[in-house]
C-alpha cells in the first residue's frame, strides 16, 4: 500500500501509540526480585589437631627449558572419608595478601592407585578441590604441573636455564580442616644434573640429582623455599648462618674477602642488637640475576633475595642494591618470630589482617637501614641517602598524605598487590615501610633524648624481639604490647605518639626524627649516591622534585607527581616526549633545559606524543634540578652518626 506523504506523519504517530499501548498491556504489574541463595560452607575450618599419616611430596624440577615443575603428591586418607578437600595456599606469609596463583597449577589429576578419581573445584573457593574417595581407599595421589612464567608479563619468573626458586606453596596441596603445623610432609625434589640445592630444611640427603629432606610439617615446609643453580657458592658466616649464592654466570660469584666480611659483621650486629635468636640455623638464599624474577621475602630460618648480577663484583657501584639482605634478616625476629596477632593464621585460607604492618615492616625497614650501616653491607653515605629520599618523598613528593593515613596503607597488599596506578603520589602505596621507618627513627631519638643517651630503640628491640632465646615458634603481639614495651624502656605518651603519626592523615612531614638526630634535608642539583645508582641501573631520570615526573631513557613519562608542574601542564604516564625546547629528547637535553629555565625564567617547551596525537606543551618550572640530601646541622658527631656506628668491635 502506498501512503500519501502528506499523512505519513500521522500514520507513524498512530502506529507508535498503538505499539506503546500493547507493550504497556503486556508489562507485569510488579518487578521480579530474586532472593539470594545461601552459600553453603563445604570446607572444614582448620582445627589444631594432627592430620593422620605423612604426605609424600615429589617434584621434578628438571624441565628448565619449558619452565615446568611436575608434581606428584600422595596424601593419606582418613578412614570414612568420601569427600577429600585439598587446598592450594592462597593467603601467603610475607605477602600479607591472597596472592596464591591457582592459574599456574594445571593438568590436575587425582588417583587411587591407577584408578582416576572424580573431582571438582569448590564453587566458592577456587583454591579448594573436592576429591571423591571410594570406600576402602587409604591414600590419594595428586599429579599436577606448575608452570613458571616464561616472561615477566606472565608473572614472576622462577625458573631459568641456570637457576630456580622453588616455593612449595605454589605447587602443593594440603588437606583442609587442620592447622598447617599439624600436617606432616616428606619432600623430595629432582633438579638438573650438576646443580647445587640450598634450603633451610633439615636432614638433606641426595641420590644423584634427587634431594630429600627429613619429614617436616607443612608450615615449616612452606617457610623453607629452595634456591638451586648451576653456578653456586656457600659461605659460612658464623653462628650457624650461611650465605647461599647462585648467579647467572660463575664470575658473578666473585666477592672480595672484605665484602664477605661485611655479611659476617651483619650477623654479629643483628645478634648483638636483639640479644637472642629464634633459629637454630639460617640461610641467606641469594640470586644474582637479571633472568629470574626479583624477590625479597622473609622466612624464619632463611630469606629469598635477589640482587643485580654485578652486585658483588662491582660492590661500590652497586652499593644501592645491598639492602635486601639486612632487611630480610631482621624479619627472622620481627615478623616471623614476633608477629601481629591479627596477621598470624592457622592455615593459608584464613584471611590475614595487616593492621600492624607499620611494626612488622616499618621497624624492619628502620633496622635494615641501621644494620646495613653498622655492618658495612652498605656505606653510611648510601644509608643517609636512603633516609634523604624518604624524608623528601613525604615532605614534597606525596600529596596523598593529606587524605590517607599510614595505617590505611597497611591494606594495600590486599587491595592492590603492587599493581601500577596512574597517580601513586595521590593514591599512596605501602608507606608503612618507609614512613614507618621515619616514625621509628623519631621514637629512637625521643628515647635517647629523654634518657640522655643511655637508651634507644636498641633497648626496645631487645625487650620486644629478643625474648625467649632459643624459641623457634611464633609469639604474637598487639598494639597495647608495643606501647607497654616502649613505656618499659622510657615512660612517655607512646599511645598518642603512635596514634597521631600512624592512624591520622594530614600530619606534618615526618622530619622530626632526622632533625632530632642532628641532620636536615637539603637540595642539590645532582642525585645522592643511592638515587644515582638506582637511576643508572633502571635507565631512568628522576625529576620528581623539579618537573614532578620520571622519564625513561627514551623519553617516556613513567610517573607524574599529583599537582606538580608536569601534571598541571597535562603530562601523564605513557606520554612520549619527542623534543625539549625544539631539540630531540635525550636525558642530557631535558636536564640542560631545566637548568636553563632556572636562569631564563622561561617555560620549558615539550613536543609530546600521546596515542596518535602530537602537541606542544609548556611546563612552568624555574627551580632547577633538585635532589634530596642530608647534611649535619652542626660540627662533630651527631646522634644519627652514633645510631649508625658499629656496636661490635671490628
Amino acid at each position: 500500500m502506498k501512503i500519501n506523504p502528506a499523512v505519513a506523519p500521522l500514520v507513524a504517530a498512530l502506529l507508535l501509540s498503538t505499539a506503546s499501548s500493547a507493550l504497556q498491556a503486556q508489562a507485569p504489574a510488579s518487578r521480579s526480585t530474586p532472593a539470594a541463595l545461601p552459600i553453603a560452607e563445604t570446607i572444614p575450618v582448620a582445627q589444631d589437631v594432627a592430620y593422620p599419616g605423612t604426605i609424600a611430596l615429589d617434584i621434578d624440577a628438571t624441565d628448565v627449558v619449558r619452565g615446568l615443575y611436575r608434581v606428584t603428591e600422595t596424601i593419606p586418607v582418613k578412614p570414612g572419608t568420601s569427600d577429600l578437600v585439598l587446598l592450594l595456599p592462597r593467603w601467603l606469609p610475607g605477602n600479607h595478601s591472597p596472592t596464591g596463583n591457582v592459574a599456574q597449577v594445571n593438568d590436575i589429576r587425582f588417583f587411587a592407585g591407577n584408578k582416576p578419581l572424580a573431582w571438582k573445584r569448590d564453587p566458592v573457593d577456587v583454591f579448594a578441590f573436592h576429591v571423591a574417595v571410594p570406600e576402602g581407599v587409604r591414600e590419594v595421589t595428586a599429579r599436577l604441573v606448575h608452570t613458571s612464567p616464561l616472561q615477566s608479563s606472565e608473572g614472576r619468573i622462577t625458573m631459568t636455564r641456570e637457576m630456580l626458586n622453588l616455593q612449595w606453596e605454589k605447587m602443593s596441596l594440603y588437606p583442609a580442616g587442620h592447622y598447617v603445623r599439624q600436617i606432616k610432609v616428606k619432600p623430595t625434589v629432582k633438579v638438573p644434573d650438576g646443580w647445587t640445592v640450598f634450603s633451610a630444611l633439615d636432614g638433606k640427603s641426595a641420590r644423584g640429582s634427587t634431594y630429600s629432606w627429613t619429614t617436616t610439617d607443612y608450615d615449616t615446609l612452606v617457610d623453607s623455599p629452595i634456591f638451586a643453580g648451576r653456578y653456586a657458592e656457600r659461605t659460612d658466616l658464623g653462628h650457624g648462618v650461611f650465605m647461599d649464592a647462585i648467579a647467572d654466570e660463575p664470575g658473578q660469584l666473585a666477592i672480595a674477602p672484605a665484602h664477605m666480611q661485611a655479611y659476617r659483621n651483619l650477623v654479629d650486629e643483628a645478634l648483638a642488637l636483639f640479644g637472642a635468636r629464634h633459629f637454630d640455623h639460617y640461610d641467606f638464599l641469594l640470586a644474582m640475576t637479571e633472568r629470574m624474577g626479583g624477590i625479597g621475602l622473609e622466612h624464619h630460618r632463611s630469606s629469598e633475595n635477589q640482587q643485580e648480577p654485578k652486585s658483588w663484583t662491582d660492590w661500590d657501584k652497586m652499593d644501592w642494591d645491598h639492602n635486601v639482605i639486612p632487611h630480610e634478616f631482621v624479619h627472622s625476629w620481627n615478623g616471623k618470630y614476633r608477629r601481629p596477632a591479627d596477621l598470624w593464621t592457622p592455615d593459608y585460607r584464613t584471611p590475614m589482617q595487616d593492621s600492624l604492618l607499620w611494626v612488622y615492616e616499618g621497624q624492619t625497614q628502620f633496622w635494615g637501614y641501621v644494620l646495613a650501616a653498622r655492618s658495612g653491607v652498605q656505606s653510611k653515605d648510601t644509608v643517609l641517602s636512603m633516609f634523604a629520599n624518604a624524608v623528601a618523598n613525604y615532605s614534597e613528593g606525596q600529596p596523598g598524605r593529606a587524605w590517607r593515613s599510614v595505617a590505611d596503607t597497611t591494606n594495600d597488599p590486599i587491595m592492590n598487590s603492587r599493581r601500577p596506578v596512574p597517580y601513586s603520589s595521590l593514591t599512596r602505596s605501602e608507606d608503612y615501610y618507609v614512613e614507618g621507618a621515619l616514625m621509628w627513627l623519631e621514637a629512637d631519638q625521643v628515647i635517647r633524648q629523654g634518657t640522655r643517651g643511655a637508651k634507644g630503640l636498641d633497648d626496645f628491640a631487645r625487650a620486644f624481639f629478643g625474648v625467649r632465646d632459643g624459641d623457634w615458634g611464633e609469639l604474637t603481639y598487639d598494639f597495647d604490647e608495643v606501647v607497654r614495651t616502649l613505656n618499659g624502656v622510657y615512660p612517655y605518651d607512646w599511645a598518642s605518639f603512635l596514634n597521631t603519626r600512624i592512624y591520622q592523615s594530614g600530619q606534618p612531614a615526618p622530619v622530626a626524627g632526622i632533625e632530632k638526630a642532628g641532620y636536615r634535608l637539603v637540595w642539590k642539583d645532582k642525585p645522592n649516591t643511592y638515587e644515582e645508582g638506582r637511576m643508572a641501573n633502571g635507565k631512568y631520570t628522576n625529576l620528581t622534585y623539579s618537573l614532578g615526573m620520571n622519564v625513561d631513557g627514551e623519553g617516556k613519562v613513567t610517573s607524574v607527581r599529583w599537582d606538580g608542574p608536569a601534571f598541571n601542564a597535562g603530562l601523564v604516564n605513557g606520554t612520549q616526549i619527542v623534543a625539549v625546547n625544539d631539540t630531540a629528547f635525550s636525558t642530557d637535553v631535558i636536564k640542560d633545559a631545566i637548568t636553563e629555565a632556572r636562569d631564563s625564567r622561561k617555560p620549558i617547551r615539550f613536543i609530546v606524543k600521546r596515542g596518535v596525537a602530537f602537541q606542544t606543551v609548556s611546563v612552568e618550572w624555574t627551580g632547577g634540578l633538585r635532589y634530596p640530601w642530608l647534611e649535619p646541622v652542626g660540627k662533630g658527631v651527631q646522634p644519627l652518626d652514633r645510631l649508625l656506628a658499629p656496636r661490635r668491635a671490628r
